[in-house]
Order: structure tokens, then sequence, then C-alpha cells
């Protein structure tokens, strides 16, 4: 891996960690989790950074806390927004 691919956004693997261990089992397709997951990313300011432990060293328990409420609510309003669309498709 070259140094440019390190890049990347540090939300992105809480996102999809979220969704994995609580939204599987939710009934909705891969499809809906894969768009899940960009507009949950999308309600959140991204921070790129090369690796996930220096970004983990430098938070306070006070930011890991925000960091997990912040990844958690973008979370279940992308959900919401997910169901809302497939409700009104049916």
């Amino acid at each position: 891996m070259s140094d440019l691919e390190s890049v990347h956004n540090f939300y992105e693997k809480k996102v999809f960690d979220e969704i994995n261990d609580n939204y599987l089992k939710s009934g909705l397709t891969e499809n809906q989790l894969a768009d899940m997951a960009c507009i949950a990313l999308n309600r959140i300011p991204p921070k790129y950074i090369r690796y996930d432990i220096d970004m983990s060293f430098y938070m306070s328990g006070q930011e890991h806390h925000e960091v997990e409420e912040r990844v958690k609510q973008a979370v279940k309003k992308a959900y919401k927004k997910i169901k809302k669309l497939d409700d009104v498709e049916e």
C-alpha cells in the first residue's frame, strides 16, 4: 500500500461497525445498508487520517464518547430515512 492509500476518513470504519453490529438483521438489503452508510457518513464532517491508532491515542475519554454518540445518531437517522423510503416504495 502506498502512503496515499493509507489516507481514509476516520468515521468510515466506525459507521460500518455500527451498521454491522446493530442493523444487519433489520431486514434491509445489502444495497440499503450501503446507502445507509453513505447517508450516515454524509451527516458527519469527515476527519481524514492515516492511522486510526494516532487519532484514538490523542482523544480524551469524553471525545471517544462524543465520537461514538455522533456515529450512533448519524446511523440511526440514516436508518429512519432508508425505512421511510422503503415504506414509500411499497
